[in-house]
């Protein structure tokens, strides 16, 4: 993901924020595209894979910090070959008994990626910085999401219970169907980047 580049939708959204027309963008994506694209505005609803957070102390440190620290502790893994799946996972058929994963350096916690897991829950003020985004929309657009997470519904539910329109950008069904004012079952790619243009 570190030389993943942003795609013509992300620069379309920080274009369309540069203009004035979106204020904050709230994403699912974990992967930072959206500030490499320019947008100065992002609440990262599930978190950055770019950054590790102890369990212990809560310590957040840099990816990249923790890989060379993987590398240094496990070189015999370093040089191994595995095809990286899109959500960045990766298959390695090894043997994994002898794997060392370091601790936190300041408490010796266990470290994870600064991520929400499937079942874990949106830090408490990140989730409350993403309703207060809603609040203060003239309309809330959903691009690309099938908001099947309570983590991005929810924010769905705040729009539709303040009278607030909500306009989606998505290919296929979405758990907020019935809430749309209007939706575009179209490439967000192509949408975004016409708006932009125009």
């Amino acid at each position: 993901m570190r030389d993943a580049r942003p795609n013509a939708a992300h620069l379309a959204l920080a274009r369309l924020a540069a203009a004035g027309r979106v204020t904050s963008l709230i994403t699912q994506n974990v992967d930072g595209l959206h500030e490499r694209a320019g947008h100065a505005q992002v609440i990262p609803l599930h978190g950055r894979l770019a950054e590790v957070v102890c369990l212990g102390c809560g310590a957040r440190s840099a990816r990249e910090a923790l890989q060379r620290a993987l590398e240094d502790a496990n070189p015999q893994f370093a040089a191994a070959a595995a095809g990286v799946a899109p959500d960045g996972d990766a298959d390695l058929e090894a043997d994994f008994d002898a794997y060392h994963v370091p601790s936190c350096t300041l408490c010796g916690g266990i470290l994870k990626p600064d991520v929400v897991f499937y079942g874990d829950a949106v830090p408490a003020g990140r989730a409350q910085a993403a309703l207060e985004a809603v609040d203060d929309v003239d309309a809330l657009l959903v691009v690309g999401s099938s908001l099947m997470v309570r983590s991005a519904y929810r924010l769905c539910e705040r729009a539709q219970g303040r009278g607030t329109p909500i306009v989606a950008v998505n290919h296929g069904r979405t758990r907020a169907d019935a809430m749309f004012a209007r939706k575009l079952d179209a490439d967000c790619v192509a949408v975004l980047a016409a708006w932009a243009a125009g």
